[in-house]
């Protein structure tokens, strides 16, 4: 029997150990592209929700307010901030295979795309925690925050949600904090971690355009307006307030509109 991309996906979602979860989306994904899955996207998958995502025991989980700041002066400040990037692209690992499995009757191209993210996602999480590494740290010797799986529960009843404010908006975010980062980390003088955060952003545009791809495909489908339909998600699912600065170079680069843009800085000047 032909095995299934959604199921497969499913299964490295649940996958604990950050290295075994890496190199199974990347055989994943380089099985997809070669043909050799079934991919049938009206089929409804069963999962438990307690498996969902899989994760390590560390690190341990707190709310944002509670992630105690550390100077970027010294070695272990750096190394808490590339484990913070670190933590955040595990979880848009997570979420990425979670958009392949749980969703259906999408068209083909949206199971590609993400599959395609998640591969991505991989790549920067191994970047990442190999320069933590290199920093005397490993992934989980930090503590983390949950807060972007939290809106991916929050939206798993509805693929516009999930659209709307994962990837178009706190992936979105990223766009915004990648360029400061970046500064820091080089006035530190970490200018590798400063490289990796190069890759990550060229990516994560085309994450983010992923997203708008398909927010405006469903608005469309639904006969929605684009700029209503994300303030009223942005409202009902309590998503984090847009602050600027704001990437607009970036966002526009991951196809938000002039108009969208002209809209964010109304709302936020």
């Amino acid at each position: 029997m032909t095995a299934c991309l959604r199921t497969l996906a499913l299964q490295a979602l649940t996958l604990c150990d950050p290295t075994q979860k890496c190199a199974q989306t990347l055989s994943l994904w380089e099985t997809a592209g070669a043909g050799t899955l079934l991919l049938d996207p009206t089929r409804l998958i069963q999962a438990q929700a307690a498996q969902i995502p899989g994760r390590p025991a560390k690190p341990t989980l707190v709310p944002p307010k509670h992630l105690q700041r550390r100077a970027m002066n010294t070695a272990e400040g750096r190394a808490a901030l590339i484990h913070a990037l670190a933590h955040i692209e595990f979880n848009a690992i997570n979420l990425a295979l979670d958009a392949v499995w749980r969703f259906t009757d999408m068209p083909l191209d949206f199971y590609r795309d993400w599959l395609q993210v998640a591969k991505e996602e991989a790549y920067h999480f191994s970047l990442l925690r190999t320069h933590l590494q290199t920093l005397g740290f490993d992934y989980g010797d930090f503590d983390g925050h949950n807060s972007l799986w939290e809106m991916v529960e929050k939206t798993q009843s509805d693929v516009l949600a999930r659209m709307a404010l994962v990837p178009r908006t706190l992936e979105a975010r990223g766009l915004d904090a990648a360029p400061p980062l970046k500064q820091k980390l080089s006035q530190a003088g970490d200018h590798a971690a400063a490289a990796i955060l190069d890759i990550i952003l060229r990516d994560e545009i085309g994450h983010v355009a992923i997203g708008n791809r398909w927010f405006q495909f469903l608005c469309d489908q639904r006969g929605l307006d684009i700029v209503v339909t994300f303030e009223r998600l942005r409202q009902q699912y309590q998503a984090p307030t847009l602050r600027p600065p704001f990437n607009m170079e970036a966002r526009k680069l991951a196809g938000f509109s002039d108009i969208e843009l002209a809209y964010l800085n109304a709302e936020t000047g």
